[in-house]
């Protein structure tokens, strides 16, 4: 999984609105067998099923069970639009600002 810096910015300042909850998870799941349903929510704590990561002063944590599904996968954020799920590469011009999460 990679994130954007624009992505990696909101999520900062979402947790500086809730400090109570500094854990990004992001997760995946099914839908239907057409569709996935990828959510980020702040929590209190990595919960024992994640693997976690600390990049650039951000926890982010992804159950074990998305963790292969989210190999790939892109978050970004823009405003208008919110946060974005893209599963191949992004633009070029996105490419630069990508962090990535191992």
């Amino acid at each position: 999984m990679k994130l954007t810096r624009p992505a990696v910015e909101r999520l900062k300042t979402l947790i500086g609105e809730h400090p109570e909850d500094p854990i990004v998870r992001v997760q995946v799941k099914d839908v239907d067998d057409r569709r996935l349903a990828f959510s980020i929510t702040l929590e209190e704590r990595v919960q024992p099923e994640d693997q976690a990561q600390t990049i650039d002063g951000l926890t982010v944590a992804v159950p074990t069970s998305s963790a292969a599904r989210m190999d790939g996968v892109t978050v970004d954020y823009q405003d208008p639009g919110g946060f974005q799920f893209h599963h191949a590469d992004p633009p070029d011009e996105l490419r630069s600002d990508l962090i990535k999460l191992d």
